[in-house]
């Protein structure tokens, strides 16, 4: 087969002026930049999956096509069920060009309007194929996927720690801590909602009480005397909590100077967040629980958040993400990605953060499955000192290592059998 590489995409007399990742279509840029005999003739034979459980379940989802390639994508925290969504849309994807990303990407969308194409596990399983679809369509082209999304803003992305801690003060935190400033990251999280609290007078009813309160507080205060001043703290509720206790917590915790306060109410009431965020210094962060474009406009036209957190496996894919992230840029709101997956979906992330101007940072959330972390993929750890590089190699520049990937498979469940229907 017949791949572009470098220097065939940058001979003059083939590339428009405007340059071709302007374009709005990849087949469109395929079209006027090369000769018939250089395209590449692409169709989808097959699409599989396999699920795993690390920090909670993620479905994989890779597409065939008759050229011996394949794209890998993943999905999370809504995959519960997705694979047999994937499946269905196969009859969508079948002998089609992969390299029409956003053009399947939207036909499954609208043929799914009346299934719940509006978010949930329907646009958790398309998200997981959209991102699949991109990986093929770099590694068809022979470029990495950031270059097929606009080039770069930065070689780079920030990544934040998400310490994953029962208790941020004791042992766990005596142990976690330093490891997270030896590793060079800048920025970590800790979590404030604790269902166990002996504080809590009520097992349904999440309003906290002074002693939760107070609690959440000390929390806090450890933690930011032990770590470094330069380093960010950022703080999740995980929308468990009403108004009431939101607003207390993001008043109480202005003195420690948060990165942010994430999800203190759910995301459903948008006044709600938009009340809190204006009662307070402490920067409002929200968005994993969000999905499409189409969620986060009311959200930032009553500018209910500070920062906004699309988790990219599971909002749409790729595209999706930059778009979302193109609409906070005009409201001046930074893009601070939600990101609990395996290093495969970490690193697609990556390739869309370097191209997204308002990029802020991104989370790592395996802390507690280092090993498994470090071997999921063949070319071992991604994370250096805190950042994460894209490569240069076609697609996304990472494949599963499958032997440790099997590790975690989901019993029960297959693993990218072949689809005979």
């Amino acid at each position: 087969m017949n791949r572009y590489s470098r220097r065939s995409l940058l001979k003059g007399a083939a590339l428009p002026a405007a340059g071709i990742f302007a374009l709005p279509s990849l087949a469109r840029a395929i079209q006027e930049t090369s000769t018939p005999q250089q395209r590449p003739k692409v169709k989808i034979t097959d699409v599989r999956t396999a699920q795993v459980l690390v920090h909670g379940p993620q479905t994989h989802v890779r597409i065939y096509t008759d050229q011996g390639i394949y794209g890998q994508g993943e999905s999370t925290d809504a995959a519960v069920g997705t694979a047999s969504l994937v499946h269905g849309f196969r009859r969508m994807l079948i002998g089609q060009d992969p390299l029409n990303v956003d053009a399947l990407w939207e036909k499954i969308r609208v043929q799914g309007i009346f299934a719940g194409a509006q978010g949930g596990q329907y646009i958790t399983a398309l998200t997981g194929v959209e991102i699949a679809l991109w990986d093929l369509a770099g590694k068809a082209l022979g470029l990495p996927v950031y270059q097929l999304m606009g080039g770069k803003f930065r070689d780079k992305i920030r990544m934040y720690c998400d310490s994953d801690m029962e208790n941020p003060v004791g042992a766990e935190s005596d142990r976690k801590l330093p490891w997270i400033k030896e590793r060079g990251f800048t920025a970590m999280k800790i979590d404030l909602d604790d269902a166990t609290d002996p504080a809590r007078f009520d097992k349904v009813n999440w309003t906290a009480s002074n002693g939760e309160i107070d609690r959440m507080v000390s929390w806090v205060k450890h933690v930011r005397e032990s770590i470094p001043k330069e380093m960010d703290l950022a703080c999740d509720m995980h929308g468990r909590y009403d108004a009431t206790t939101g607003k207390r917590v993001a008043v109480a915790l202005e003195p420690y100077r948060l990165l942010w306060l994430e999800e203190p109410v759910p995301p459903e009431d948008i006044d709600a967040m938009a009340d809190i965020r204006h009662s307070t210094t402490t920067p409002i962060c929200c968005g994993e629980n969000l999905y499409l474009r189409w969620g986060y406009t009311e959200l930032l036209q009553k500018r209910a958040a500070d920062i906004i957190m699309p988790d990219i496996q599971k909002v749409g894919g790729l595209s999706e993400a930059r778009k979302i992230a193109n609409m906070a840029q005009a409201y001046y709101v930074p893009f601070a990605p939600h990101c609990v997956v395996s290093p495969i979906g970490t690193m697609a992330s990556a390739h869309v953060c370097v191209t997204i101007p308002n990029y802020l940072v991104c989370e790592w959330h395996w802390i507690n499955h280092l090993e498994v972390w470090k071997t999921f993929v063949k070319e071992g750890e991604i994370i250096i000192n805190g950042y994460v590089t894209p490569p240069d190699k076609p697609g996304f520049g990472v494949e599963m290592n499958e032997e440790v990937a099997k590790t975690v498979q989901i019993k029960g469940t297959t693993w990218f059998e072949p689809n005979n229907t």
